[in-house]
């Protein structure tokens, strides 16, 4: 936790241990700047799939530590499981899950600390199901006022949603601010809460 509201994660180069990383440009999303497709928007209004927040933590990690293709390994490994399952519990980290017809197909999850979100992996099983799940956080977290959501590098994926890059001491500078703004308490619990969590 420290570290994070220091601007600095966990994360792997292929061949190489899990190190602390705090790169030079930063990859951020702000909510309000937020962009979505038309074929997002389109899946959106069809309502076909469920949103949900904290019901799946540790499925949702298992999901994103999954093979993908062109990558050799993973670094969410079981003990970065165990270490980020302690962190839910104590309402730290949360995941945001899509859901269909009752079952997991999509989520991410991330850290959240004052009114910074840290976001740290996406899986999907089903076509847009982590853009759903990435669309709906972005939402609920402009309306309770979170003013960074930390994407860590370029992706495309990303950028489609309106991420960027910027420096990081803009970055540090702006997460020392939001960081100290009192938390949103977890679980979350995205059909309760409201507005008002401000």
């Amino acid at each position: 936790m420290r570290a994070y509201r220091l601007g600095i994660f966990p994360w792997f180069s292929e061949g190489e241990p899990i190190l602390w990383w705090s790169p030079d440009p930063r990859t951020v999303l702000f909510p309000r700047e937020l962009k979505l497709s038309r074929s997002l928007g389109k899946t959106l209004r069809k309502n076909l799939y469920q949103v949900r927040a904290d019901t799946a933590f540790q499925q949702v990690m298992e999901g994103c530590s999954q093979p993908r293709p062109n990558q050799a390994g993973t670094w969410i490994t079981e003990n970065m499981k165990q270490a980020y399952c302690t962190l839910h519990a104590l309402g730290v980290a949360h995941s945001v899950e899509t859901w269909y017809q009752g079952q997991l197909v999509g989520g991410l999850y991330g850290i959240a600390l004052g009114r910074m979100f840290y976001g740290e992996s996406m899986f999907s099983r089903m076509s847009d199901a982590s853009k759903i799940a990435l669309a709906a956080l972005v939402h609920r977290l402009d309306a309770w006022g979170f003013g960074l959501i930390d994407c860590q590098m370029h992706t495309p994926l990303l950028a489609s949603f309106g991420a960027r890059e910027i420096p990081r001491s803009e970055f540090t500078r702006r997460v020392a601010e939001l960081v100290n703004y009192p938390d949103v308490p977890g679980p979350w619990d995205f059909d309760s809460l409201q507005t008002d969590a401000r």
